[in-house]
């Protein structure tokens, strides 16, 4: 009798063990997402982020395996869940009425926001691009030009009646410029005052025009610091009216931007604004604040800045087909890693520092 007990305890431990790997074999789970750094990177064999590893970790809590579709868009992501072709769908996909409406959410699994990021304008590469522009580059070879000739026409009037002038035409080169800046800059030299009348005529003719000259590139300077610091300045919604502003094709960044009336460009991909973003092409980001946080951390280099005002805070969440018997399983197991500690070793390990969800 002891016997036959202990083999039917044998039995039930065997089958504890057994069973999950059967149930997990036999239903594994396909999840779609798109490639959105760092809840979801598919640009490698295995998909890898902060929302990948989740749905692994809640795929092992409830015994299923779990199979990641990458999409090239959310829309695609969206028709695969409503046609059921997948079990369910995550990456930062927010949680909105209209999509409720079709499908249903998860728990939310990160809070979140809409940002603003700008490049780092106050920093000396945009200072010197200020600066450093055709305009005043003309200005400056036209300044230079007139006192390199001025100084060599001095030459020829000067050479025979000024022991200073008294050279070859190579060797005056130098000289001549230089004269003809210490001219315009201290008044030249009493030992050095022109002594023809046309000597005299042309240098006072050099130091009227070189005044203008002057007068021209401090003004150039001046307005270039000017349009410099307001084009900087960003502070709200407003202030991108003059700026080329970028955000994702149907993300609820692009929608948020039309209700409030503001002219964008809309990429397909984050990668594709980004680039937008680094060649110039557009000087403006209004999306998701912590892609924009990991992006100005990771690969910005401190050439842009994210602004500290959230606009029209979100959360996101797993998407599911519209009546799945998986949320409230799903639910279950959110709420457990929130206080086991399963969630906060996944917030440290993809984002430490870099952003916290609000």
């Amino acid at each position: 009798m002891i016997q036959l007990r202990s083999l039917f305890l044998s039995a039930l431990l065997l089958m504890s063990t057994l069973l999950p790997a059967f149930a997990q074999n036999a239903d594994p789970l396909t999840i779609a997402t798109v490639h959105r750094p760092p809840f979801a990177s598919t640009d490698m064999p295995e998909p890898r982020g902060f929302s990948v590893d989740l749905m692994r970790a809640i795929g092992a809590d409830i015994n299923r395996e779990v199979t990641f579709a990458p999409q090239g868009s959310f829309s695609d992501m969206f028709s695969n869940v409503m046609n059921g072709e997948v079990d369910g769908a995550i990456a930062n996909i927010s949680i909105t009425t209209e999509r409720e409406r079709e499908m249903d959410f998860s728990q939310p699994i990160f809070g979140s926001g809409i940002k603003i990021m700008i490049p780092n304008e106050g920093s000396a590469t945009s200072i010197f691009a200020a600066l450093f522009t055709w305009d005043i580059a003309v200005v400056v070879l036209s300044g230079l030009a007139l006192l390199f000739f001025g100084g060599m026409l001095m030459w020829v009037f000067e050479r025979r009646v000024q022991p200073y002038f008294d050279k070859g035409a190579r060797e005056a080169l130098f000289p001549s410029f230089w004269w003809a800046l210490n001219l315009v800059v201290n008044g030249a030299f009493e030992e050095r005052v022109p002594r023809s009348a046309f000597g005299r005529i042309f240098a006072v003719l050099l130091v009227v025009s070189s005044l203008f000259i002057v007068s021209i590139f401090v003004a150039s300077i001046t307005a270039a610091m000017t349009v410099n610091a307001l084009s900087s300045y960003v502070n709200g919604l407003r202030d991108l009216e003059n700026r080329r502003v970028a955000t994702v094709t149907g993300s609820t960044s692009a929608a948020f931007l039309e209700a409030n009336g503001l002219v964008f460009a809309d990429y397909a991909s984050p990668n594709e604004m980004f680039n937008a973003f680094e060649a110039g092409v557009a000087n403006a980001i209004v999306f998701d604040s912590p892609i924009l946080a990991y992006y100005q951390q990771t690969k910005a280099q401190g050439t842009a800045r994210v602004l500290e005002r959230t606009y029209r805070p979100e959360n996101y969440g797993i998407v599911l087909p519209s009546g799945s018997p998986l949320k409230e399983e799903i639910d279950q197991v959110l709420l457990k890693f929130r206080v086991d500690g399963t969630y906060d070793d996944l917030l440290s390990k993809w984002f430490g520092n870099i952003y916290t969800p609000r």
